[in-house]
């Protein structure tokens, strides 16, 4: 066997054993279903819950939307050079630092919107199916718990990474050197296992079912090394792919991970009644774990 190929295929395997492990702690443990904690059980799991929203906003900001900005760009830009898609004239002067129109940000928004409409949609039609979060004080039970988040917010959330977990994998699975690939995968699997954990319970404070929790850590376990086996065929075969397409899609899923992380997950958060400095530190704290993985990964 090739060693490259035998390294590609133990960081499948890595990849998928261990963020499910890491998903099946919060999903499975009794000690992590908050909505029966109550006194300092319930301000550690608070606390566990603002270090996940800074996990997600570093993953959005960080990951999704920096990789999606990045790919777009670099896609446009190759088909500039091929004549392919011409997007101002071939005018500029050394001194103009000028940029063509914005697409990725613009793809970025349409993501955004999307869910926005689709859950507009979801509220005119079955009002009960996404809880209203406008007031805080009338969602929060006598013991000053908030109110769990939307199962289809926890839906989408799921769906998002799902999909941004296929592009990491695929990176892995194109990679020309071994090093390359084990550098990049160990980078992944810490970003995974941490995503997975917030992940879960994220869906825990959801209230999705057991078995659909089960089911949504499998698939999300699965995206990745997925992405790498497609990776392989793609580097076996010496195929270009569909770069531009699979840009896109990314930069749609990153804007539907942008909606949920400021629309459902910060806020949550946020409107517990523990210290404000405390919540700000483990959101940081979260956030400052994904900026540092940012580096490799």
């Amino acid at each position: 066997m090739d060693p490259l190929l035998g390294v590609k295929i133990g960081c499948l395997a890595g990849l998928l054993v261990v963020p499910l492990l890491c998903g099946l702690i919060p999903a499975q443990v009794q000690w992590f279903q908050i909505n029966m904690a109550r006194g300092k059980h319930r301000r550690i799991l608070s606390f566990i819950g603002c270090f996940a929203a800074g996990v997600f906003l570093g993953a959005c900001i960080m990951h999704m939307v920096a990789d999606a900005l990045g790919d777009i760009k670099s896609e446009i830009e190759k088909r500039q050079q091929q004549g392919a898609l011409v997007l101002k004239q071939n005018t500029t002067s050394e001194g103009d630092d000028s940029e063509g129109y914005p697409f990725g940000e613009l793809i970025i928004s349409f993501g955004f919107f999307l869910v926005f409409f689709i859950e507009s949609v979801v509220l005119s039609c079955c009002p009960r199916a996404v809880h209203s979060h406008g007031d805080p004080e009338a969602h929060d039970d006598p013991k000053g718990m908030p109110e769990s988040h939307s199962s289809f917010r926890a839906f989408v959330l799921f769906l998002s990474l799902s999909f941004h977990s296929i592009f990491e994998g695929l990176a892995i699975g194109v990679q020309k050197e071994d090093t390359g690939a084990i550098q990049l995968c160990l980078a992944v699997l810490i970003h995974k296992a941490i995503v997975a954990f917030s992940l879960a319970l994220k869906l825990v404070q959801s209230g999705t079912e057991p078995r659909w929790r089960l089911l949504y850590l499998v698939v999300f376990a699965l995206m990745s090394p997925a992405g790498i086996a497609i990776g392989i065929g793609v580097s076996l075969s010496d195929s270009d792919g569909s770069g531009l397409a699979q840009a896109v899609l990314e930069g749609v899923a990153a804007g539907t991970f942008l909606y949920v992380t400021f629309l459902e997950i910060l806020p949550y958060e946020l409107r517990s009644h523990e210290s404000p400095l405390v919540k700000f530190s483990f959101i940081g704290f979260g956030f400052f774990i994904m900026a540092v993985i940012a580096i490799w990964a």
